[in-house]
């Protein structure tokens, strides 16, 4: 007696990634249909980085035009804003991660600056903003005198 054979199955393999990617997009549609228009920017990643006479901000930027971008200081706040447009497209859009609309990032500095002479530069998809600290918040060295 033998057992009968039965042909192999195509299976398809179970991505648990896909899964997730398919919930974050169906909470980022219904956090969008439901956000007011204020709550609608979005966040870019940016680091902040301290030397001894001023303060470098980076903020990721893809595909951002450098006339599409705003950038204010109030008192101590450095804001960046701005927008990055929807490319035209001319297929089916398959899967979408990348980030575009409305953007702002702001973060307020720990110590004085001098807002007269903030400088920025984009270049590879990077927002270099350089706030430099005002006189009376740069570290000096005391000398020690002799009695």
């Amino acid at each position: 007696m033998s057992l009968p054979v039965q042909p192999p199955r195509a299976t398809a393999r179970w991505d648990p990634f896909r899964e997730l990617d398919q919930l974050y997009e169906r909470m980022n549609r219904l956090w969008e249909a439901n956000a007011p228009d204020q709550a609608k920017a979005w966040v870019p990643l940016g680091d902040v980085e301290e030397t001894d006479d001023a303060y470098k901000i980076d903020v990721e930027l893809p595909g951002v035009d450098q006339d599409d971008v705003v950038i204010e200081v109030n008192g101590r706040e450095v804001t960046v804003a701005g927008e990055i447009k929807e490319k035209e497209r001319t297929g089916i859009m398959r899967r979408r991660t990348r980030r575009v609309g409305e953007f702002q990032y702001s973060v307020t500095l720990p110590g004085d600056i001098d807002p007269e002479n903030v400088t920025a530069q984009l270049d590879g998809g990077v927002l270099t903003v350089t706030v430099p600290k005002s006189q009376r918040a740069k570290p000096r060295r005391v000398p020690i005198g002799t009695t």
